[in-house]
């Protein structure tokens, strides 16, 4: 049997599709303008960790011709599109940054935080949740983690938003666009980082700088040769650009997923209206709930491998190179999965792979668990009866997805305990 074919660079293509969902019936996998895609849980679970198979996000600029210049540079550097040894090394530098202590310290003030921006919805009984709540929310927490001034959220919204473009099919036309917001980030990086080199503090960014600076001067100059591997980096710190280049990907990375993530948990409820007020009921659901919502719909509908060299697996024969692209929402409602294909705050689910999975597994999912496990019980109970208040409008339904615009009409409550 031919397998399916989908034009997966096409915006009108939808991970959610019926096409997507027949083709998940017929076999475990289709083929696509670029590479295989991948649709069943079990198989999606056993190529995430499989040997022979490397990130494959990193070929996505060359795809559409972006070779050179400020942004290939960054995109080569991040950690999650390194591997092997460099890949285990920057994780291991960059972990201390999110420890559980530090994060879950923050945890009362994400609660605060959600409850002020319900407070200042323009109009009591309605919103435009994205603007309103999603966008403000995931920018102030990143400038809380930061120690960045909370009024400076709207350009890390406008910054982050734009960098985000590079993970759609327009990315060629977008990159003037794209390398200006990134030389704007820069800029608010570099502060951050000469201000902790001065004064460290028990905060996110100078666990990161102090990364940088073990085994080295606060010029970052070496102070021996010791732990040097064999491109002449130091295994015990972080180079300057090294810093720079995860800051970068940190802030954009927390805002991006944060901001749609929410935006698609509201679209979900919105249809699942029991589930909503079960969750303002029991509030201690609010992790369950992040869970069961990034299943069904995550932002990050796939998640790419590239073939380090020719194998079979499950009796198809995959070339070096190949590109594989493991859909995740496709493996989440994947009916071998979860037989009764409910969406239930309260069930017992297999793990998800919104946040990827294997060594590449996200470095910030504690951040991003903890803030909207925060967020969604407070709107629960904030926002009663949510329906739809107006037309939402919505990036394509593939790549990295989620709602541009979501207004919402509701009954409003008195403020949460």
């Amino acid at each position: 049997m031919t397998a399916p074919y989908f034009d997966i660079s096409d915006p009108a293509f939808s991970v959610q599709s019926p096409e997507v969902r027949k083709a998940r019936e017929a076999g475990w996998y289709a083929r696509t303008n670029y590479g295989i895609a991948v649709l069943r849980y079990d198989e999606v679970s056993r190529l995430l960790k499989h040997p022979r198979l490397r990130q494959g996000s990193v070929k996505w600029p060359e795809h559409h011709g972006i070779t050179t210049g400020p942004f290939a540079s960054w995109w080569a550097n991040w950690v999650l599109n390194k591997e092997g040894e460099d890949h285990h090394r920057l994780r291991r530098l960059m972990n201390p940054a999110f420890s559980r202590r530090l994060i879950g310290g923050l945890v009362p003030r994400f609660r605060a935080l959600a409850g002020e921006l319900v407070d200042g919805f323009a109009e009591p009984d309605r919103c435009e949740f994205m603007a309103e709540f999603a966008e403000p929310y995931a920018a102030r927490v990143i400038a809380i983690m930061l120690g960045l001034p909370e009024s400076e959220w709207p350009v890390i919204a406008r910054d982050s938003a734009t960098i985000g473009l590079a993970m759609g099919v327009t990315i060629a036309d977008d990159l003037p666009k794209i390398e200006a917001a990134l030389a704007s980030l820069y800029g608010y990086v570099d502060e951050l980082i000469a201000d902790r080199r001065r004064e460290p503090r028990d905060d996110f960014v100078s666990r990161l700088v102090l990364a940088g600076l073990d085994g080295a001067g606060r010029d970052g100059t070496g102070l021996d040769g010791a732990g040097l591997d064999g491109a002449g980096r130091d295994q015990n710190r972080l180079s300057h650009e090294e810093l720079r280049d995860s800051m970068i990907l940190l802030i954009f990375g927390g805002f991006d997923t944060t901001r749609n993530q929410l935006g698609l948990a509201m679209q979900t409820f919105l249809k699942h209206p029991g589930q909503w007020g079960l969750l303002a009921e029991r509030p201690e659901l609010g992790g369950a709930a992040v869970e069961e919502v990034m299943r069904v719909a995550p932002t990050t509908t796939w998640v790419t491998r590239e073939a380090l060299d020719d194998f079979t697996f499950e009796g198809l024969d995959i070339a070096g190179g190949t590109t594989v692209h493991l859909f995740t929402e496709s493996a989440g409602t994947d009916p071998r999965a979860v037989p009764d294909g409910r969406f239930d705050i309260t069930a017992e689910r297999p793990p998800h792979f919104g946040f990827g999975g294997g060594a590449h597994h996200c470095l910030g999912h504690f951040v991003a668990r903890c803030d909207m496990s925060e967020a969604l019980p407070l709107l629960a109970r904030r926002m009663r009866d949510p329906h739809p208040g107006g037309e939402p409008r919505s990036l394509p339904l593939s790549g990295n997805t989620g709602p541009v615009a979501l207004p919402i009409a509701f009954t409003p409550a008195t403020s949460a305990p």
